[in-house]
């Protein structure tokens, strides 16, 4: 496919929209909308048979949702994906960890949007305070066994399709390992 012009038809402080012209393999024409979103990093907090997630109100669904903890720079900035992951990390759930080791890659929805994710796992975690963006003042946090998290995700309680995909990237990691 080739690109033949891209206009931005929408943008704020967390994504753009844009609507390309295109010239299909065939020689037709037609266009194409994409969501810009910068990356983002996904953190599974681990200590021993632990993981810990953050609940929050997503506003598009309706409904509160469990998940890893998740971001993106603000402003529709670029960090490294390393220091947004220790960002997204210590912000969302106050912990900082004594490593934090990449272990996948996620392409959130490539038919309609360019946001690519990096998947960490932190484990050495250390309490103390978050520092949540205010869409996330009413964000909770809680500790849940493996077994819980499965069981949560069998259950409908987890959703989230990156944390979903991210924890079998972990599952493929330990056996790497």
């Amino acid at each position: 496919m080739e690109t033949l012009g891209s206009r931005e038809v929408y943008a704020n402080n967390w994504m753009s929209v844009r609507e390309d012209d295109i010239r299909r393999a065939d020689g037709s024409d037609g266009i194409y909308g994409v969501v810009d979103k910068p990356d983002y990093a996904l953190v599974i907090p681990l200590d021993g048979d632990h993981v810990h997630l953050v609940e929050q109100f997503r506003y598009p669904l309706g409904l509160r949702r469990w998940e890893f903890p998740q971001g993106t720079a603000p402003d529709r900035g670029h960090m490294a994906a390393d220091e947004l992951a220790v960002r997204e990390l210590r912000e969302e759930t106050g912990l900082s960890a004594a490593s934090m080791v990449e272990i996948g890659l996620l392409d959130v929805a490539p038919g309609l949007s360019s946001q690519r994710g990096r998947i960490f796992l932190a484990t050495g975690l250390t309490e103390g305070e978050h520092a949540r963006e205010l869409e996330e003042q009413d964000m909770r946090t809680g500790w849940f066994t493996r077994s819980e998290f499965e069981k949560m995700i069998s259950d409908g309680e987890v959703t989230d399709a990156q944390s979903i995909a991210a924890y079998a990237q972990l599952l493929l990691h330990e056996r790497r390992s």
